[in-house]
């Protein structure tokens, strides 16, 4: 072999090695076909917000209350509804847990979810639910208190003492009674509710019971006003033996308990006007008198039965009769009726 013939072989060899795929200088690369990328996993479903509101069944007044016995129910309501879930609820007496359960929320409709709890009190004290929902991968937690209930004592008379009584006193006041506030029974509970009793026709005697819950539960007992367009007045309802001071726009402010005049010296009716006011106690025994006819006075006695009994004024307990006298003023209205 020449000389020449080797080296153009060698060259040869060279150009061959040097030869680089095409891909190398630029060109695009091959893409792989969708089925050879692996994909992702699909996100997880976040969990739902809700809420919760529970309402008390079954108990009556401001602030609310039940008869030691007597069973309330508590319904909660889930916004929005997710299928599945249950809700925990305790039932606390004066701040101690003493009953707890779990219990399944059901669709209403409207996209909303319930459940139903019934409590018993077993004695006085108040009572609180609170529920609470714990997250899931469906719903997020939620809870809620409800309105605080006091189960109360209804067996109550003077010297009793406590939340019932305290209960008691507020319902009075909230219909307007002239009762205190202090959580004993004392005088003034039991005028008050003489004069509750005489408003709803029971036995007029200075003692709860059953029945005066049961009366003030179903909101008995509230003060008719006879003359709203009278303003500033007072009116003395012989039928049921109790005067009440009326504010403008015929809105009650307080009910004592009366006695008017008996059969043979009754008090005169119609619409009268205040002409003369005499403070403290007079010869007759009459204390802070707000004359309105002739002699005919409202005034403060040491005898007020809760009967009609006097000579023919309207008689109130001494311990009332000077915020009366307080209140009345020379010109103010007197309404007298059956």
């Amino acid at each position: 072999m020449t000389r020449l013939l080797r080296r153009a072989l060698a060259c040869a060899a060279l150009l061959g090695a040097a030869v680089v795929p095409a891909t190398a200088w630029g060109q695009s690369p091959q893409v792989p076909s969708p089925a050879q990328v692996p994909s992702a996993a699909p996100a997880a479903p976040s969990a739902v917000a809700g809420r919760l509101a529970l309402v008390v069944q079954r108990a009556a007044g401001s602030p609310l209350f039940a008869l030691v016995g007597r069973r309330i129910v508590v319904r909660g309501i889930v916004s929005p509804y997710v299928g599945g879930q249950a809700v925990k609820v305790g039932f606390y007496v004066d701040g101690r847990e003493v009953r707890a359960a779990s219990v399944a929320v059901a669709a209403v409709g409207n996209g909303e979810g319930q459940f139903h709890v019934d409590f018993t009190g077993a004695r006085a004290g108040l009572v609180q639910a609170r529920a609470t929902h714990d997250a899931t991968a469906q719903q997020g937690a939620f809870s809620a208190r409800s309105q605080g209930v006091h189960f109360v004592n209804p067996n109550l008379g003077e010297g009793a003492q406590g939340q019932s009584v305290r209960v008691l006193q507020s319902e009075l006041d909230t219909l307007h009674y002239a009762v205190p506030l202090t959580g004993s029974f004392e005088e003034g509970t039991g005028r008050a509710l003489i004069a509750y009793r005489k408003m709803t026709g029971l036995e007029r005697i200075p003692y709860a019971g059953r029945q005066v819950f049961e009366e003030l539960a179903r909101g008995a007992g509230r003060f008719h006003v006879r003359y709203p367009g009278d303003g500033r007045h007072v009116e003395a309802d012989l039928s049921k033996q109790v005067l009440a001071e009326i504010e403008p726009q015929g809105r009650v402010r307080t009910i004592y308990e009366m006695s008017s005049g008996k059969p043979s010296t009754p008090t005169v009716l119609g619409r009268f006007q205040v002409y003369e006011k005499t403070p403290g106690e007079n010869s007759e025994g009459m204390v802070d008198s707000n004359y309105f006819i002739r002699g005919y006075a409202i005034h403060g006695y040491a005898e007020v039965p809760t009967y009609a009994a006097s000579h023919g004024c309207l008689r109130v307990p001494i311990p009332d009769a000077a915020a009366i006298y307080a209140w009345v003023g020379v010109g103010t209205r007197v309404d007298v009726y059956e």
